[in-house]
């Protein structure tokens, strides 16, 4: 089952590196780059060193795709658009990582269709419009004094849990 994720203004070039070379880890299909997160290759065609640093290559063999806004994306795959299965399009399941009072613990989800991540900024998280696109919101419990996670951490603990239900 295909997974791919969506990073939406992300700030850090060191987490977006980190994202790609987790995500190429677990098998993810794809990466989505969204507003303002920093892109492997700069508008000059140059590499960009912070995220070649912590990507260690991922950013070079892991498709990736730059959209200015995440709302056209999320419409396409959830309407059907993006990978096929047999020659047949598939609806993408749409699943933000997000703490809201909506969401549920990440290790109950299970895959059951192609599926797009997202995840959101290092601060602000994913917005309210965001939210309100997506199928499901899954969330990490918080156990210590901190209310969240390093978003490239994140990203581990739910794609992996997501290999592991797979199986």
């Amino acid at each position: 089952m295909p997974i791919a994720i969506l990073l939406h203004n992300i700030r850090s070039a060191h987490n977006v590196g980190s994202i790609f070379r987790t995500a190429d880890a677990a098998g993810v299909a794809k990466i989505y780059l969204c507003g303002y997160t920093p892109v492997p290759i700069d508008r000059f065609g140059r590499p960009q060193k912070e995220i070649a640093k912590t990507a260690l290559g991922a950013e070079r063999s892991l498709p990736w795709e730059y959209f200015k806004s995440p709302v056209p994306l999320i419409s396409k795959l959830s309407a059907g658009g993006g990978s096929s299965s047999g020659g047949k399009k598939q609806k993408w399941g749409i699943v933000g990582v997000e703490q809201d009072r909506r969401s549920r613990d990440y290790r109950k989800y299970r895959v059951k269709a192609p599926t797009l991540f997202i995840f959101g900024n290092e601060v602000r998280g994913l917005s309210h419009e965001l939210r309100a696109k997506c199928d499901v919101l899954i969330e990490i419990p918080m156990h210590g004094k901190k209310e969240s996670l390093n978003v490239s951490v994140a990203a581990g603990i739910v794609l992996f849990q997501m290999l592991a239900n797979s199986h």
